[in-house]
């Protein structure tokens, strides 16, 4: 069966460039960010792989690991880096699985036969510190990854997790949000959204992102 949002992200034990990895203990107490790769040495994932590196504060910043996976063994993945660091001018700071037994991708159900029988898919999953898989995004081999969304996306769980509101289309942090539609009473809206709210519709109501700075003038 395949993984669906709020399924508990797979637990596994498995080789990596940075050794053995036991992913949920690997993952502690904060969130990750798990991608799969079709196979190493192709060109679109060693530019991924490099944006990811270059991400490392940003991914830091929002308490995030990044972990890559591709079905070649440990040996080609360390050759890979060579070429990953020279190439895109980067460092690779994080561990890349090594798949070889298609365990990992099978428990994630990273490859899709009607595309390839062996190589995974470019799949990517956010997964919370409770362990809950939050986003799945599954790209073409073809198309490379936009990182920019990936983290616009952790944005936007990390802040309607801890404020009840939603994020608009196109919505970058910082920009206004939704106040969700079963919050009803005025009194704990003024409480939570001290900014106010702009009443489109009844059912529309935008408020300044909540962690944005206020000084109440």
């Amino acid at each position: 069966m395949s993984l669906r949002l709020g399924d508990t992200a797979p637990d596994f034990e498995q080789d990596s460039t940075e050794g053995r990895i036991r992913f949920h203990e690997w993952l502690g107490d904060g969130w990750g960010v798990l991608f799969s790769h079709p196979a190493d040495f192709t060109p679109v994932c060693t530019t991924e792989l490099g944006l990811t590196a270059k991400l490392r504060d940003e991914f830091s910043r929002r308490n995030v690991k990044a972990i890559a996976l591709s079905v070649d063994p440990v040996d080609s993945h360390h050759d890979w880096i060579r070429d990953i660091n020279e190439t895109q001018g980067c460092t690779v700071n994080f561990p890349i699985i090594a798949d070889h037994d298609r365990k990992v991708s099978e428990l994630y159900d990273m490859i899709h036969p009607n595309a390839s029988d062996s190589l995974t898919v470019r799949s990517l999953f956010i997964i919370d510190p409770n362990k809950k898989v939050r986003l799945i995004i599954t790209y073409p081999a073809s198309t490379g990854r936009n990182f920019n969304e990936v983290l616009r996306v952790i944005d936007s769980l990390q802040l309607t997790d801890e404020h009840r509101v939603a994020t608009p289309g196109n919505w970058e942090s910082g920009s206004d949000v939704v106040i969700v539609p079963s919050l009803q009473d005025e009194e704990e809206i003024r409480k939570r959204f001290p900014k106010g709210y702009k009443a489109v519709k009844s059912y529309l109501r935008m408020t300044p992102d909540p962690r944005t700075n206020w000084s109440g003038d």
